[in-house]
């Protein structure tokens, strides 16, 4: 070999080992077995022992049939995971070598070449810890003990001399919804949930950049890149940003480095219905004497989010400023999209968040029982403009306040916050879900005993963990433009006149309570973000929940397990029989399960809209499910559209005509959430029988006003508008114009139940435009049109005016569509 090939090959060889690498070792082959057992098996990384056991056919899939009661053993075992990897002498002479485990799933013991490196207790955390000296060439064992997060939780309990709700989950820092929900099963998990990677890195590292904007213009935005850099070696260093480079100046240890920017006629990353959300990427990297020593990408989007809460005669406002602009929020809830969590992939988020785009939402709320989710969600979140109200993850229960507990979730918080705080799409931190309104108003000291000292330790510890602990870790980690937080959600219970004029309210008398669905014209809250009623999965989800042939039928016993409120047939019934006919047919039935549902939040998202500004948000609960279940969701397990998800995309849109039958009076609201105003003249009201005649018209006037938010009309008597007579087989057809003649919105309104309408025998036909588009039309009224097809119809459960058409997008072109509608159901 020459001297010039010598030199490039060292130089080569410098630069590999100079410049920070990594080996994924879940890719390894990796083992596990019950710590009473000898026999390893075949393991996949990531994953749990759940998703392992059935692997290997030792326990059924606990989604199918009953089958969640035949594994809840495997909660109360010791597992444990092995493999083994080869290290390089080449890979041996790096500087430093980190052991990272993502994410372990809870409590372990982390062994290399038969060496304690570190117990765990928490599955939201990451662990790294330097193996450089535990390791040798050639072959290393790893091993990591699992002991049962039941057990754990249950000996933890003990140190608290007063019983804890919900125990021992809350003593367990680990995903809640795994110890059972009422729309998911039981299943504790244990295992390697997230990637095991070596990371070989050398004289310096970026451990955290974080993007802080300080003053942004249509001409520049100024911001800065605050870098934490862990150095072994004083000295000049360069980071390169964008091809930009800077010299900084590192002592040994850990360092803070700021790097400003500025960016040319910006642009603004504006959330779903406002604009493009828009995104800047940025390379940095940082190197020594022109070696690169580590690099990473950032993707962030420039916004501005405030919390405005003032005072005002009602009570106190609550409600999201972006862009320095008021933004109603319409929206949703999320909890994990799996049970097991390491099942869950990219395409799932991203089709999820896109549902809920498409669907006019601006707002999701990460509902704090399940897990702080992957990187891909808040990607998703970022690209779709649909801002994030991210919970800790505390949820209906008590929570211990020790100083091991609580350094646990110190690191956990500053941990999460570093990961996430550089997507736009977060809006606000929220301590937890719904502990606050445990504490006051669930009653567990009393169904527990509790002594007066033991009351005041349950709030002590609260105050200490949510109002101390954590705010005091944003306040740490956080830029005063990122750090909105929220102590609990909500912040005054449903039973509670104040949850109506202050903070925001999860109201529960709809379902819980059994309340009619027109209570919530009268619960409105500065800020809903909880309100729900369940509705059947569609019929592909309900027959995935059988291992073989389904039997449809409500009274079957896999069905029946498949709802986990323990009340929930009973409540789902009670709620049918107001307001439509219960069906004996199973197809039937779910058809009407999923049009009860749409209706009741339909009700509840038009009171809370036609209240703004006094309201300004509204999430429903919820967006998803983790398995098949009858459950609060839009979207079923298998990703499927129920009636409620096409009726929040028809209830959210930027601008609505709403009506409020109120005192014999008909009033009309015209709602704008876009950024556009528009000039109106006036709505026109038309009252249709069924079968399409015009039986009367009618205009209301709005005085020439502009509407830039919300526009109340002139109120209409209802007598005046249609007899009492012909409110069961006529309806109002409305449509609100600019004064350049321009449609602006368009609704309909029903006078009475669906049950007692008088429909008449619609003649639906559908015809085929082309593979994947069909248009459906009608002769007299068709309500609820279903359109039943292994495909995805761009709008569904919809109403057909009578002598009208309306072409539907289909996801994928399929020979048969069957089609229901109403009449069907009540003809008899």
């Amino acid at each position: 070999m020459n001297r010039s090939i010598f030199l490039i090959v060292l130089f080569i060889m410098n630069m590999m080992t100079a410049q920070k690498t990594e080996r994924n070792l879940s890719s390894e082959n990796w083992q596990f077995k019950n710590t009473q057992e000898q026999n390893w098996l075949s393991a996949k990384i990531p994953g749990t022992v759940h998703l392992d056991l059935m692997h290997h056919k030792i326990i059924p899939d606990p989604f199918k049939d009953e089958n969640e009661k035949k594994v809840q053993w495997v909660e109360n075992e010791d597992w444990e995971y092995q493999t083994h990897f080869n290290v390089s002498t080449q890979e041996l002479k790096n500087q430093h070598i980190d052991l990272v485990f993502k994410g372990l799933d809870t409590f372990s013991e982390i062994y290399l070449n038969g060496k304690l490196l570190q117990k765990t207790d928490n599955m939201f955390r990451k662990w790294e810890i330097p193996v450089k000296s535990y390791l040798k060439a050639g072959d290393n064992e790893l091993k990591i003990k699992f002991s049962s997060a039941v057990k754990e939780g249950k000996e933890l309990a003990k140190t608290v001399p007063f019983t804890m709700p919900e125990s021992p989950r809350s003593f367990v820092r680990k995903a809640q919804y795994h110890f059972g929900w009422d729309w998911g099963p039981r299943l504790v998990t244990t295992g390697i949930w997230k990637d095991v990677k070596l990371e070989f890195w050398n004289t310096a590292k970026i451990r955290n950049i974080q993007v802080q904007q300080h003053h942004v213009t249509e001409a520049s935005a100024e911001i800065s890149f605050n870098m934490k850099i862990f150095a072994d070696e004083e000295g000049p260093y360069q980071v390169e940003l964008n091809k930009q480079n800077q010299s900084v100046q590192l002592k040994k240890g850990l360092n803070t480095v700021s790097v400003p920017f500025k960016i040319k006629n910006p642009k603004i990353w504006q959330p779903n219905g406002w604009g493009d959300p828009h995104l800047y990427n940025f390379k940095i990297s940082l190197s020594k004497n022109k070696n690169y020593l580590d690099q990473t990408n950032i993707t962030t989007g420039l916004r501005t989010v405030e919390l405005i809460q003032e005072k005002d005669a009602a009570g106190k406002s609550f409600y999201f400023k972006v862009n320095g602009k008021p933004l109603y929020a319409k929206g949703t809830n999320w909890i994990p999209a799996e049970s097991f969590s390491p099942v869950m992939n990219k395409e799932k988020y991203h089709k999820l968040i896109k549902d809920t785009k498409d669907a006019n939402m601006n707002m999701i709320r990460v509902w704090g029982g399940g897990i702080y989710e992957d990187d891909e969600f808040y990607k998703a979140c970022d690209e779709n403009g649909i801002l994030v109200w991210q919970d800790f993850m505390f949820a209906g229960s008590f929570y211990p306040a020790d100083e091991a507990f609580l350094t646990n979730v110190k690191e956990e918080v500053k941990e999460q916050v570093e990961r996430l705080q550089n997507h736009p799409s977060i809006a606000l931190w929220c301590g937890n879900n719904e502990v606050d309104e445990a504490i006051v108003n669930w009653g567990y000291q009393k169904q527990f005993k509790y002594s007066k000292e033991d009351s005041l330790q349950v709030w002590k510890d609260y105050k200490k963990l949510f109002q101390e602990v954590i705010p005091n870790i944003l306040k740490e980690n956080l830029t005063p433009d990122k750090n909105i937080y929220w102590p609990s959600s909500p912040s005054i219970g449903w039973g509670h006149k104040e949850s109506l004029t202050e903070g925001d309210s999860h109201y529960w008398g709809v379902w819980w309570g059994e309340q009619p669905f027109e209570m919530y014209n009268e619960k409105v809250g500065r800020f809903m973000s909880e309100y729900g009623f369940q509705g059947m999965p569609t019929l592909e989800t309900v027959k995935s929940m059988f291992s073989g042939a389904p039997e449809l039928s409500v009274q079957n016993s896999v069905i029946k397990a498949h709802e986990k409120h323990s009340r929930g047939w009973e409540i789902i019934n009670e709620y049918m029989k107001r307001d439509y006919k219960i069906p004996s047919d199973f197809v039937q039935y779910n058809y009407i399960s999923q049009l009860l549902q749409a209706r009741g939040m339909r009700i509840a998202v038009e009171a809370h809209r036609r209240a703004k500004p006094y309201n300004m948000g509204t999430l429903y609960w919820q967006l998803n499910d983790c398995w098949p279940v009858v459950s609060w969701s839009s979207i079923d397990y298998l990703g499927n559209w129920k009636a409620l998800h096409y009726q929040m995309k028809r209830s959210f849109e930027q601008q609505m005509v709403l009506t409020e039958e109120l005192a014999g009076n008909l009033n009309f609201f015209a709602v704008n959430d876009g950024l556009k105003t528009f000039s109106i003249n006036d709505l026109e009201i038309k009252a249709i029988d069924f079968n399409g005649k015009v039986l009367k018209e009618t205009k209301t006037l709005s005085k020439g006003k502009l509407l830039d938010g919300i526009l109340k009309f002139s109120p209409v008597q209802i007598k005046d508008v249609l007899p009492e007579s012909d409110r069961n087989k006529a309806f109002l057809e409305l449509t609100l114009k600019a004064k350049d003649g321009k449609i602006v919105a368009v609704s309909s309104h029903f006078f009475s139940k669906p049950k007692d309408l008088e429909l008449m025998k619609p003649d639906i036909k559908i015809k085929r435009i082309s593979a994947n588009e069909i248009e459906v039309s009608t002769d007299v009224l068709a309500k609820d049109v279903y359109l039943i097809g292994d495909t995805h119809f761009s709008d569904n459960f919809f109403d057909l005016l009578p002598n009208t058409s309306k072409k539907i997008r289909l996801s994928k072109s399929i020979e048969k569509i069957e089609v229901l509608s109403l009449w069907d159901v009540i003809k008899n």
